[in-house]
């Protein structure tokens, strides 16, 4: 029988209140702690702790405080990835962002989804997608990735854009829904 961390990973149906997850969720909110309680000057020190909430870490990365995550343990980061001040990476399923990838202020990324049906949405169980990022992807301040999206290398996500489907390779999405906005030469 497979336990509700093992259901969420699968991207099937779980129960978040399972006491498990709900451990893993506090982990990772005490280490977030800690690491916002870091100054720019400890950057040996930030650095620790990013790997130890993080699942991986490239090279040189920057993660402005406060930064908020459910897991961490499903978050990757690339090399040369900068996240700025407020980011929530909602990680119930892999959030994967390529190298050199900038994070606007106040960036949202969620991988849980609840059911349509209401009935269905009153038992509490959830499920979650996948996000993911390539390489050399700009996002705006204040945009949501929302679960399952995946961004093509070298896209740029305008501010506040609301992202709900698959972004392509070398192109400007912005607005709620986010829709290609242009391409880029």
């Amino acid at each position: 029988m497979a336990t509700e961390t093992e259901r969420m990973l699968a991207g099937e149906p779980y129960d978040p209140s399972d006491p498990a997850l709900a451990a893993d969720r506090a982990r990772a909110r005490d280490l977030a702690r800690r690491y916002d309680a870091t100054s720019e000057a400890e950057r040996d020190r930030r650095g620790r702790l990013l790997r130890e909430l993080f699942d991986a870490v490239g090279e040189d990365p920057t993660v402005q405080p406060p930064v908020r995550c459910d897991y961490g343990y499903n978050v990757a980061v690339g090399d040369g990835f900068f996240a700025n001040y407020g980011c929530v990476l909602l990680d119930s399923n892999p959030i994967e962002f390529g190298d050199r990838c900038l994070l606007g202020p106040g960036v949202h990324v969620y991988t849980p989804t609840h059911p349509i049906d209401p009935e269905e949405r009153a038992t509490g169980r959830e499920r979650a997608e996948p996000v993911t990022v390539g390489d050399d992807v700009w996002i705006g301040g204040r945009a949501v990735l929302n679960p399952g999206v995946t961004v093509g290398d070298g896209a740029v996500i305008a501010s506040g854009a609301v992202v709900t489907r698959d972004v392509p390779a070398r192109v400007v999405v912005g607005g709620n829904p986010a829709r290609v906005i242009r391409e880029i030469e």
